[in-house]
């Protein structure tokens, strides 16, 4: 018998010489065996090895080499969020690493790896379904072949453990009972509502999926790749269901009752996505709180931004290019390189702009003339969100609303009625809305919920359950589950980027700016500030590590010790002596003193300005080599922050005060100190050798 869905239940039994996963819900399924120590795969139709019964589980994350050894992730703790009509859905909560070597290797690189890829687990929000594919729209899934298992249908963007279900998938080729085995999980946000709207009693889902293609973090992954993917992509699906008795955490499928059959339920989603602009640009981190920005020549980046929206424009149809970052500053350079790009892609551009009392430029838009390929398909609408939402007033935004008009008219959404065994689609999302900002994040979240608010409102007009000009802002309870959903959905994109939560969520709670909600993005900014130029590094190395970016070697022998400071000792050393200066200076506030002659009072004020000027000095010489006190990744280090590091590491071999000790420390071959590097190469990333990214 063929399982198309993944077991539900899942027993462990461990030996010296290996691992046994088999349902005890289907007794005569194969089991998987994973040997011990090799981690080869195989299954076994009435396994009869020995071994003791460790626990249940609620599903097998994947497997991971690592540099010492090789472990199963499996998923010990699953928590029920809702249901999907029937199908039940369920949040990651805890996990557990099976190693294959029976006695637990360590060595500093491998206890560093299983500390990233721990801390990921712990805080990536994950998601899965036994019998639901949760990657994929209701429209995508409405042309799908279920007859697959779920592994294969679902979308491989949002395909999160895909690189740690390598081992099961390629046994999968020589062996098709290992179906049940791979569980697909997706990163992002989910929210399930069962609620009334006038009356009516509907489901409210709202489901963000994040690619894992070009994935990481707000400073270290921006643009595109060369294979058109990029950073921060993720799409967005709302959807409402009427009629459905299943929803929220109602009945599971498999014990609701015959009367199901008898049920009309309609089905109305709508998507949106988001994705960083589409050109090669990078901003580097140097402790400034707004970093220096660079723009490599836009025709370079010519075709992966062709393959970006090739694929985009093949999965939503037309696709309207919102762009809402700042005309004017350091912004700008972006607005201008998307622009050209666009200019670059489609047949004979035709410019317009619009202006208003705020501004010479609200809008600008570029239509193609011409329909003569899939690029003309592309639709940039430009709307400065800077200058007509100042003071506060988010509610301007609406005016962009106005501006795409007839395109979101003609974009429809997805709507079907199912009924039994039967589905009945009434009309399918003709484009999509491709909204950005810099980061994709505060401005995009006020955007793509106005968006949502005023289809939501479009849909329940069409069905009935509002009458036409009616509002879901009428109705407190559901206006309030919407917005709250939204503000939700917009805090975990934020963290996954940023590392906090999102700016200007005060608006999408409430419909209004408050001064709670500014000081709340005063300290969401300043903590950013921090994360990104302190910890983003390491959040960089955890997602390229369990996404399958980064290769660790499996070279027994020795540490590479990867993960070690390699900077000059004189240059980590200067934080220290700034903090040393700051002790010594409030000691010499609060302690008692003692003699209060001329000349000790002399002596501690000389003292007290010694130290004084070697805090400011030390702050000083962190601010102008910023580059050096970053917390870079150890893994894959992009290119542009090699560059800049190396030029900072120059300019302060350069310096008055430390410059001789960092040249004669960055020069020295053999028996060289701690942080030396050979032939004065780069202190800090020498590991860039091993850290090479892998295609996979």
């Amino acid at each position: 018998m063929a399982f198309v869905n993944p077991f539900r239940d899942i027993n462990i039994t461990a030996a010296p010489t290996h691992y046994l996963f088999r349902s005890p819900s289907a007794p005569n399924a194969a089991a998987l065996v994973v040997d011990r120590p090799s981690g080869d795969l195989k299954m076994v139709e009435s396994p009869m090895l020995g071994g003791k019964r460790v626990t249940s589980i609620a599903g097998i994350l994947g497997m991971i080499q690592l540099r010492l050894d090789k472990y199963i992730i499996i998923i010990t703790k699953a928590k029920l969020v809702g249901r999907i009509r029937g199908h039940s859905v369920y949040k990651v909560e805890a996990t557990e690493f099976l190693p294959m070597q029976e006695r637990a290797l360590h060595d500093p690189d491998e206890d560093t790896y299983l500390s990233l890829l721990r801390t990921h687990l712990r805080t990536a929000p994950m998601y899965f379904s036994y019998s639901f594919d949760l990657t994929n729209t209701f429209q995508r899934q409405s042309v799908a072949d279920h007859s697959l298992p779920l592994w294969q249908r679902v979308d491989d963007r949002f395909f999160w453990n895909r690189y740690i279900q390598s081992d099961l998938i390629d046994l999968r080729s020589t062996n098709t009972h290992v179906d049940p085995y791979i569980l697909p999980v997706f990163f992002g946000f989910l929210k399930i509502a069962t609620i009334v709207l006038k009356n009516t009693p509907l489901t409210f889902v709202l489901i963000t999926r994040k690619s894992r293609h070009r994935a990481g973090t707000r400073y270290l992954t921006r643009g595109v790749d060369e294979t058109g993917n990029v950073a921060n992509f993720n799409e967005t699906e709302q959807v409402v269901i009427v009629g459905d008795s299943t929803g929220g955490l109602g009945y599971d499928q498999d014990t609701i009752g015959g009367n199901r059959g008898t049920e009309k339920v309609q089905i109305l989603s709508y998507v949106q996505t988001r994705g960083s602009v589409p050109v090669f640009w990078a901003e580097t981190n140097n402790l400034s709180y707004s970093p220096p920005l660079q723009i490599r020549g836009v025709e370079t980046a010519v075709a992966a931004s062709r393959a970006h929206f090739d694929q985009q424009i093949k999965l939503y149809g037309d696709n309207y290019l919102v762009n809402l970052v700042n005309q004017s500053g350091r912004e700008e350079k972006v607005k201008a390189a998307y622009e050209k790009i666009v200019k670059l892609l489609v047949s004979s551009p035709a410019e317009s702009k619009q202006a208003s009392e705020k501004t010479s430029e609200r809008f600008r838009e570029i239509e193609p003339t011409k329909k003569e390929q899939r690029m003309d398909r592309l639709h940039y609408i430009y709307f400065d969100f800077h200058h007509e939402c100042r003071g506060l007033k988010w509610h301007r935004a609406l005016l962009l609303l106005d501006q795409i008009g007839d395109g979101l008219l003609q974009q429809k959404y997805f709507h079907s009625v199912q009924g039994g065994a039967t589905s009945n689609v009434q009309c399918y999302q003709q484009s999509v809305v491709r909204t950005n900002c810099m980061d994709c994040l505060d401005r995009t979240n006020v955007v793509q919920s106005m968006l949502a608010k005023w289809t939501l409102n479009r849909q329940m007009i069409d069905i009935g359950v509002l009458a036409p000009g009616e509002s879901i802002e009428s109705y407190a309870n559901f206006e309030f589950t919407f917005r709250n959903a939204w503000a939700d959905n917009a805090d975990v994109v934020s963290r996954a980027y940023s590392g906090t939560g999102a700016l200007k969520t005060d608006f999408t709670r409430t419909g209004k700016r408050t001064t709670a909600g500014a000081l709340a993005d005063l300290s969401n900014s300043i903590t950013r500030y921090f994360r990104n130029n302190y910890t983003d590094g390491t959040r960089q190395d955890a997602y390229d590590l369990f996404l399958g970016n980064y290769l660790p070697s499996n070279n027994y022998i020795s540490s590479h010790l990867l993960f070690v400071d390699r900077r000059p000792i004189i240059i980590q050393s200067i934080p220290y002596i700034f903090y040393a200066a700051i002790f010594l200076e409030f000691a010499l506030l609060v302690l008692p003193r003692q003699g209060d002659g001329t000349s000790g009072q002399i002596s501690m004020r000389l003292f007290a300005l010694f130290w004084l000027v070697v805090a400011v000095w030390a702050i000083l010489f962190i601010k102008e080599y910023g580059m050096l006190y970053v917390c870079w990744p150890k893994l894959n280090v992009p290119a542009f922050v090699v560059e800049g590091y190396n030029e900072t590491l120059n300019r302060a071999k350069k310096d008055k005060v430390v410059g001789k000790w960092l040249a004669s420390t960055t020069t020295s071959v053999g028996g060289r100190e701690r942080g030396a590097s050979m032939g004065g190469a780069n202190m800090r990333l020498i590991h860039l050798e091993e850290g090479k990214k892998r295609i996979e």
